[in-house]
This record gives C-alpha cells, sequence and structure tokens, in this order.
C-alpha cells in the first residue's frame, strides 16, 4: 500500500465558516480575529487493484483553472482518471468541496470514473441541513451525474476496506481502516483530524458531541497503538501521517 498526502494549504475560518488562504510568511494571524486556523489535506492510497481517494479538499483551482486536487495527484504520479473510489467521511465544504471542479460557473465530475462512497445519513443531511457547512449545489451535482454507494452504520467496503459509523463531529460521521494484510491505515477524518488531539484531552465546541469525539479520540489511539496503525491527519499542521506509540501514561507521534 503506498499513502500520498495531498497538500490543499493552510486556510483561516472565521464564523461565517468561510476558508480564507493564509500564507504564514506573509499573513498576519492577528488581521483574522476569532479565526481557527488548519491545513487542508485529502490522501491518495493506492492499493493492488484500486487508486482510492480519502476526502476531497475544497476544490479550489489554480490560476491556470486546474483543480488543486488534480495537480496533486499529478505531482503523486498518478491520473486523476484513475481514481476507482472517493470515500467520504462526511460532507462539509472543506472535506467534500472538490468533488466537483466549479470554475467560471462551469461544474464537472472531479473523478467521472469513481464510485462516490457516503453514509446515507450524511448524504440525506446534505440536502437537509440549513448549515451553511453544506453547499447543496454539490449534491445536486453529484445526485444528478456520479456513480453514488450509499452505506450504512459499520461494514466492510471491499476486502480490504472497512468502515465505521462515528458520529461525534457530526450524526453521520465515518472512519476508514485500510488493510491489505501487511499495513494498516487509518483515516479519523474530523473524528481525529490532527496528531496533537491525542495527546491532549478536550471537548471541542465545532463537534456535535465533543465529550463522544473525545472518547472515540482516545479509543482511536489504543487501537493505533496496539495494531501498529498508520494513522491519517486531515488537517495536521505537523506530521499528516504518523504511527502513535504509548509513552508511559501519554501518547507518542512518531
Amino acid at each position: 500500500m503506498q499513502v500520498y498526502t495531498l497538500h490543499e494549504g493552510s486556510y483561516s475560518v472565521d464564523i461565517s465558516k468561510k476558508f480564507v488562504p493564509f500564507d504564514p510568511t506573509k499573513d498576519n494571524p492577528n488581521d483574522r480575529p476569532a479565526s481557527l486556523f488548519i491545513h487542508v489535506q485529502p490522501f491518495l492510497v493506492k492499493l493492488k487493484n484500486d487508486l482510492i481517494l480519502l476526502d476531497t479538499g475544497l476544490g479550489y483551482s489554480n490560476a491556470d483553472g486546474k483543480l488543486h486536487l488534480h495537480e496533486n495527484i499529478k505531482k503523486a504520479g498518478f491520473n486523476p482518471d484513475d481514481v476507482t473510489m472517493v470515500l467520504m467521511s462526511h460532507l462539509h465544504f472543506d472535506h467534500s468541496g472538490g468533488m466537483v471542479h466549479d470554475y467560471n460557473g462551469k461544474m464537472e465530475l472531479s473523478f467521472p470514473d469513481a464510485t462516490y462512497v457516503m453514509q446515507r445519513g450524511e448524504w440525506e443531511t446534505a440536502f437537509s441541513s440549513t448549515s451553511s457547512s453544506y453547499h447543496t449545489e454539490i449534491f445536486d451535482f453529484i445526485q444528478r451525474n456520479a456513480q453514488i454507494k450509499l452505506i450504512e452504520g459499520d461494514g466492510q467496503l471491499t476486502d480490504e476496506i472497512s468502515y465505521e459509523l462515528t458520529g461525534a463531529h457530526c450524526p453521520f460521521h465515518q472512519v476508514f481502516l485500510i488493510d491489505d494484510g501487511e499495513d494498516k491505515v487509518f483515516f479519523g477524518g474530523d473524528v481525529l483530524p490532527e496528531p496533537e488531539e491525542l495527546i491532549r484531552k478536550f471537548i471541542a465546541k465545532y463537534d456535535f458531541d465533543g465529550r463522544k469525539a473525545m472518547e472515540l479520540r482516545e479509543e482511536f489511539g489504543q487501537k493505533a497503538v496496539a495494531q501498529n496503525w498508520k494513522c491519517l491527519f486531515y488537517h495536521s499542521k505537523s506530521k499528516s501521517q504518523a504511527f502513535i506509540e504509548q509513552d508511559g501514561d501519554r501518547y507518542k507521534i512518531v
């Protein structure tokens, strides 16, 4: 199994939930009060018979009108058209924007030959929610044009890919474990978005159920240590891929 981090950039987010590019070499965080500063980075996983994308980023384009996500996949040595599955932890915009390429008023499927895999409850929430975190126009287009597979609860997607409905960050959030018989790769989406969240226990206001999210982080941390998972951190500012070790009563990111 080969795993590639597709760095989309650093952003600030305030109460408007808009993701504004942030360059720490020239931008001053003091100019953006009451903002969170996060990285956005989907992951590409090459298996024997599949090329898998874990979440899709914001879907922003470069100055030439090319999708950042496509360019990053090419830099990793692959063709975006070869992606066979797009696995979605949830459908908030910073994770689902790249499901489509929306540029100058024209919308296209980012991965026309892939199957988009989502929790049924999250898909239904994306259409019914009034939250600005969901951009319904994306899902309208996906519904008409994409190959969709709606899954429910916990289960096995393929021999190598299992999924677990966690809720916590949002009611129908899910995580994925990919096991090719040699390596195990865990993608925790926004339940475990940064490695530092294993080191300090806290309840986040941005989670639907912050206490459950905190408890899940501890559970996944213990499993990562015991089963030698490589963990993928979607919003990490430090290590995007890491193994977890136990250091006394604390976790160590390696």
